[in-house]
């Protein structure tokens, strides 16, 4: 579609519009990481670095983040278990009721947390009997990682041919070579892009973790928000606020790029079906 120079500045200006609305609030948090006082203003009456290491050296901050980074990849593991496992019953086979079940698999994601978060808190102690832990926060988490990694699973299987998989069976090959050689390849970067997703979604959650983690225990965004209002911890709370958006970006950077590239090759012209195929083949040989 060619447009007039008219319309191309008119959605620069909206373009340009969209990102400050977005990220403006960022720029703040990360000018205010440098604030020199205690306090914030604006504009800032100093400016230094010191934050950043008293952010590196404070204990309780260090444990949250390793804390956030072991429910990360913990719940990030059970969702590619169970959101891949998933993701094949809905797309490899015809049943009575498969599209309700698509259905009830994605909705978690779409519940407010505070309504998930209160569920899973009754369920573990009340139903139960389960202590509240990092274990039930791993589990809290899984539930709603687990569309993430079925979403981008599910998109790449229902592109990928079923006659590639019957061609690799007529050639000889088992359930698991097949799945090895030819189904695996074709969808490896949407578990990759999944898991990565997955991961962010986890590390920066917040209402869910507080009705499912127990006493004592801190993952970096629940630092965070009880810091918040220390009035001589504000300081280091804008420094880690920072830092949790860097990790943040990284994986969905990647997982950005990975599902691009893919896109790309997909319009390029199907290279991923005679590679497959060429697996396929090379099963039997």
């Amino acid at each position: 579609m060619t447009l007039s120079p008219k319309y191309k500045n008119l959605l620069r200006v909206g373009v340009g519009i969209t990102l400050a609305f977005i990220y403006i609030p960022l720029i703040v948090i990360a000018v205010y990481a440098f604030n020199g006082g205690t306090t914030l203003k604006w504009p800032l009456e100093s400016v230094t670095t010191h934050w950043f290491g008293d952010a590196l050296r404070d204990h309780a901050a260090r444990s949250a983040f390793f804390t956030s980074i072991k429910v990360g990849l913990a719940a990030t593991g059970i969702a590619l278990i169970l959101g891949t496992l998933a993701s094949f019953a809905v797309s490899r086979f015809r049943f009575f009721g498969r599209e309700t079940v698509s259905f009830l698999v994605v909705i978690p994601i779409a519940l407010p947390g505070i309504v998930t978060g209160l569920a899973l808190s009754d369920t573990f102690t009340q139903v139960l009997g389960v202590t509240l832990g990092l274990f039930t926060v791993i589990v809290a988490h899984a539930t709603f990682c687990i569309v993430v990694v079925y979403n981008n699973v599910i998109a790449r299987l229902r592109r990928v041919s079923e006659n590639l998989e019957e061609a690799s069976a007529d050639l000889g090959a088992h359930t698991w070579q097949t799945f090895r050689h030819v189904t695996l390849p074709t969808m490896q970067t949407a578990l990759v892009a999944g898991a990565l997703l997955a991961f962010a979604l986890s590390f920066d959650e917040i209402i869910v973790t507080t009705f499912t983690l127990g006493g004592g225990q801190q993952t970096l965004p629940i630092w965070i928000l009880e810091n918040l209002f220390r009035g001589q911890q504000l300081p280091i709370t804008n420094v880690v606020a920072v830092i949790v958006v860097l990790i943040s970006i990284i994986p969905v950077y990647i997982a950005h790029r990975l599902t691009r590239e893919e896109s790309i090759s997909a319009r390029g012209g199907g290279g991923a079906e005679p590679v497959a195929t060429a697996e396929a083949a090379a099963v039997v040989n």
